[in-house]
């Protein structure tokens, strides 16, 4: 049985999700888990992901037949029978595996195509559709889920929260055998957490050129310099009142050409985490399923809270959207917005009101 491979941006048949639905017939893995098998669909936009599970088959497939032979197609500049031109016998019998990017684009040709295809797929051919979202190549989508071919589905989302990023790296790190400090991970997150694609090739830069036990301070060796990082530095100093430290390091961060916009938002994240723990006596556990943060940094978020009275938070909060919109274009000095909210916040939300003198907590 021949091994077809669909990357998808839709896991609903639906519904333009990139979730995987709980109805599909296909088994959902993720893309580190991946194995051949006659159809495997990855679902999702991150296209990191889906590039390392055509890798992983690609490897797995040229370790069976060194001559597999890889065609690439594009299904938004198909031409009629270019699918079947690909999947045909060659004279030397190589085995082949068929890469079709952007199947979301997909021409009407081209969904005639696989639609006729996959009921009686060759022996010798892997094919992978990329598809990223939306619900062009519904029908294709559909027949690949509905369990008639079989199949797997691998799970390409994007990785948003920081518990997802914490997971990913760990992953990383676990694959490679290496041991690392929650700490270690952690600081490695917050440096690279705009990119999965950054983060992964940290991970692979610090496993090829350290040894030994990867900690906090292992990584601030290499990506200390990092503007992520920084950026929580920043946060991290003024959260527990240290305002000499904070100021300190945010004109630091700005004077090396930190942009204050991830400045504000690692302000936002460590704040609103605070404000969703704040009262509640659930374990760090039960509540990172709720929050959206991973243990540690609920247990983080609760010591950062001692300092804080209900009322300082919500000031602090207040003053985190007002410098948000401040470096985004309301203000015509983003670097003083950003070092106002730095003053609120390390007072732990005291403000002055209407210019007398008096402050709340």
């Amino acid at each position: 049985m021949p091994w077809v491979v669909v990357m998808s941006g839709s896991a609903k048949p639906r519904r333009a999700t990139g979730v995987p639905s709980s109805s599909s017939a296909i088994k959902v893995v993720s893309a580190f888990r991946v194995s051949p098998s006659p159809v495997v669909l990855c679902s999702g936009p991150e296209d990191f992901l889906a590039d390392r599970a055509f890798t992983h088959l690609r490897t797995v497939l040229r370790a069976k037949d060194p001559d597999t032979m890889v065609v690439e197609l594009d299904a938004a500049d198909y031409v009629p029978g270019g699918l079947f031109d690909a999947v045909s016998p060659s004279l030397f019998g190589e085995y082949r595996l068929v890469r079709i990017e952007n199947a979301e684009k997909c021409s009407d040709e081209f969904l005639e195509d696989v639609l006729a295809y996959l009921p009686h797929c060759a022996d010798d051919v892997t094919i992978v559709i990329r598809h990223r979202s939306g619900v062009r190549g519904k029908r294709m989508l559909e027949l690949v889920r509905s369990g008639d071919v079989p199949a797997i589905e691998v799970s390409c989302a994007e990785l948003k929260s920081d518990k997802e990023k914490i997971d990913f790296a760990a992953e990383e790190f676990v694959r490679a055998d290496r041991i690392t400090t929650p700490a270690g991970i952690r600081a490695l997150v917050n440096a690279f957490s705009s990119s999965v694609a950054e983060l992964a090739s940290a991970c692979a830069q610090l496993i090829a050129d350290t040894t030994g036990e990867i900690t906090e301070q292992t990584v601030a060796t290499y990506y200390g310099g990092r503007i992520e990082a920084t950026a929580f530095a920043v946060a991290d100093a003024a959260i527990a009142g240290n305002y000499a430290l904070a100021m300190a390091t945010l004109r630091h961060a700005l004077d090396t050409g930190a942009d204050p916009v991830p400045l504000v938002a690692a302000f936002a994240s460590k704040l609103r985490l605070m404000a969703k723990v704040a009262g509640d006596r659930r374990s760090s556990n039960e509540l990172a399923s709720v929050v959206g943060g991973a243990p540690w940094q609920i247990d983080r978020a609760r010591r950062d809270l001692s300092n804080w009275s209900e009322r300082g938070l919500s000031n602090a909060i207040l003053a985190v959207a007002d410098a948000d919109s401040g470096v985004k274009g309301a203000s015509r000095d983003p670097v003083f917005a950003v070092e106002k909210m730095v003053t609120i916040v390390a007072r732990f939300g005291i403000v002055a009101e209407h210019g007398h003198g008096a402050s709340h907590r």
